[in-house]
């Protein structure tokens, strides 16, 4: 990757696939937008761009790149791949590009205490992923046809999704009268049957029905 090849990838701004970072500050946070990348549509972390997309490097850029990689490491499960770019800006100063495939392995998740947390990325951030879209992530990896069985759930749901425009898992629970995990394994399987499209959110999923075709 070449120096004018950086500067391009900065000019387009942070969106689903580029994240600038100033400098490697806090990687156990950092990491998280690897882990989005990879889990959703692959993409770019670049180390020594600023927010606003200025390419001012960063001193030491081995230093950021050996923090980096290190957290990926002992970080990040399972096993990231990516390639690693330097470009130097001056005898000084450098900038580093991570550039991450869409995971064959999602989900790929952090592993802080114990506790299991994956991320997606939606538009230009990187949010923790519901239950619904880490099961989906975790299913879709070995495709199978999933049996589409049409109840009486179903049959309230499509009728709702055929007269509204969309639906979250707390309404579809309380419009079917189902408990949420019921709700919530009903929705993943539709999902995974082309019946259903999910669209990840900050604050709550939503649902909507997959027009045919796409």
């Amino acid at each position: 990757m070449t120096l004018q090849e950086v500067k391009y990838l900065a000019s387009q701004g942070e969106g689903l696939k580029i994240e600038f970072k100033k400098k490697a500050a806090f990687p156990e946070k950092i990491v998280k937008e690897f882990i989005a990348l990879a889990n959703t549509a692959g993409g770019v972390v670049m180390i020594g761009v600023d927010d606003d997309g200025t390419v001012s490097g960063q001193k030491f850029i081995e230093e950021e790149i050996y923090v980096m990689e290190k957290a990926i490491q002992e970080l990040i499960f399972p096993k990231l791949d990516y390639e690693l770019f330097r470009i130097d800006l001056n005898a000084k100063k450098g900038v580093a590009v991570f550039k991450l495939e869409k995971s064959s392995n999602r989900p790929h998740f952090l592993k802080v205490d114990k506790k299991r947390h994956s991320f997606i990325r939606v538009e230009d951030r990187s949010v923790q992923a519901s239950i619904e879209v880490w099961e989906i992530l975790k299913r879709s990896k070995n495709p199978k046809d999933t049996v589409f069985t049409y109840g009486r759930k179903e049959e309230v749901l499509l009728k709702y999704l055929a007269e509204s425009e969309k639906i979250t898992l707390k309404e579809y629970s309380k419009l079917a009268k189902i408990p949420k995990f019921l709700a919530s394994k009903t929705l993943v399987r539709l999902v995974l049957a082309n019946v259903l499209r999910i669209h990840p959110q900050e604050s709550e999923d939503y649902f909507t029905l997959r027009e045919q075709g796409v």
